[in-house]
């Protein structure tokens, strides 16, 4: 099997297909932990929302970016996607806290977009930070 993976474009199609499933259990967990209907808000034109998901998109795929590129295996590549998705999720619950003045998820709902902003910049900043303390194995 190890011989199969060797043909880049064989590798290439199952690092998309491993992180497309990943995004896509990772994106779930990310509903679960807000307070509202991610799509539901999108679909109602909720801007707020929009960039709040659009930055953890982008912060898991960029994750996962580094995790390709700095990894020889899927697994490897799947287990340190996960930690940094892990801790990027930390991070969003850090964001939380350090704003005791307002809650951000009622904020995103309401559709503030200096808060949709700013969550979609912690996403995104600290996927850069994430995918730079991922190490070849």
């Amino acid at each position: 099997m190890d011989h199969f993976f060797e043909i880049d474009y064989v590798y290439t199609a199952a690092s998309f297909s491993v992180v497309v499933l990943a995004m896509i259990v990772f994106l779930s967990i990310f509903e679960t932990v807000t307070k509202y209907n991610n799509w539901e808000e999108i679909k109602k034109g909720n801007v707020s929302v929009a960039l709040a998901t659009g930055g953890k998109i982008f912060g898991v795929a960029n994750i996962f970016r580094f995790s390709i590129q700095h990894n020889d295996s899927i697994l490897k590549m799947l287990i340190w996607g996960g930690f940094g998705f892990g801790l990027l999720l930390f991070g969003y619950f850090i964001f939380e806290f350090l704003t005791p003045r307002f809650k951000v998820d009622s904020e995103i709902a309401q559709d503030n977009r200096a808060v949709g902003f700013i969550s979609f910049i912690i996403s995104v900043g600290l996927s850069f930070v994430i995918g730079a303390g991922i190490i070849k194995n």
